[in-house]
């Protein structure tokens, strides 16, 4: 049986991961995972079942008991929390501070770890975003990207996608926001943002969508044919 063919894209917030994965998975009819929508899913859960998120263990335990599921193609994916569609409930900038808190929570991420791995090995092939995928959920991953930008520019991207939902946010909030979630993780004790070693790093600062999207096409083209080539 054919292995599955699975694509880690990594990098921190606003890098534009969500919206490459998206058009790769399209573009290559692959599964689409939203790893970060997984964590936004156990904040809601968290936040329904009225847990405080410093009782780690707690937390975990809410997470270990959700039931997640990610359906539907890359253009309309839809995320469920035990049976529900949340997919816009986990956008809110509640549930949003929230993830960002549980996500450093060791258990929670050796949680969502094993249920990542569990989707991303089924199937002909995956593509998977996130903050660890190349270094934690699959290291051995047939191709790694890591996409990164400035912080500025990732704070005025996240800034004109979030102004379309509410009028109540601001550039420099946003931009302090984005610098805490880098430090939070870059720093986290378990599956800190890294680069993993083999990743291909692409600095999206000054690049188009297009751009980047035909040089990871490029990319995935040669590692395909060089292991068409090996069988």
């Amino acid at each position: 049986m054919t292995r599955p063919f699975i694509i880690a894209i990594d990098g921190p917030s606003g890098s534009g991961k969500s919206t490459l994965s998206r058009l790769l998975a399209r573009e290559l009819n692959l599964l689409y995972v939203d790893t970060g929508s997984m964590y936004r899913a156990v904040a809601l859960a968290v936040k329904r079942a009225g847990v405080d998120t410093s009782d780690a263990q707690a937390v975990a335990e809410v997470a270990r008991r959700a039931s997640i599921q990610l359906e539907g193609d890359p253009d309309s994916l839809q995320v469920r929390l035990d049976g529900r569609d949340v997919s816009e409930e986990i956008r809110t900038e509640e549930v949003t501070h929230t993830s960002s808190v549980v996500s450093t929570i060791p258990e929670v991420r050796r949680e969502m770890v094993r249920q990542q791995r569990e989707v991303g090995t089924c199937g002909r092939g995956v593509v998977l975003n996130g903050r660890d995928i190349g270094t934690v959920v699959f290291p051995e991953a047939d191709v790694k990207f890591f996409l990164t930008a400035l912080p500025e520019e990732r704070a005025r991207r996240r800034f004109e996608e979030e102004r379309v939902r509410t009028q109540d946010i601001n550039y420099d909030e946003t931009l302090a926001d984005i610098n805490a979630r880098d430090r939070r993780d870059s720093t986290r004790a378990d599956s800190p943002l890294a680069i993993a070693e083999d990743a291909i790093v692409i600095d999206t600062s000054e690049l188009s969508i297009e751009d980047v999207l035909r040089r990871m096409l490029e990319v995935i083209g040669e590692r395909r044919a060089g292991q068409e080539s090996d069988d």
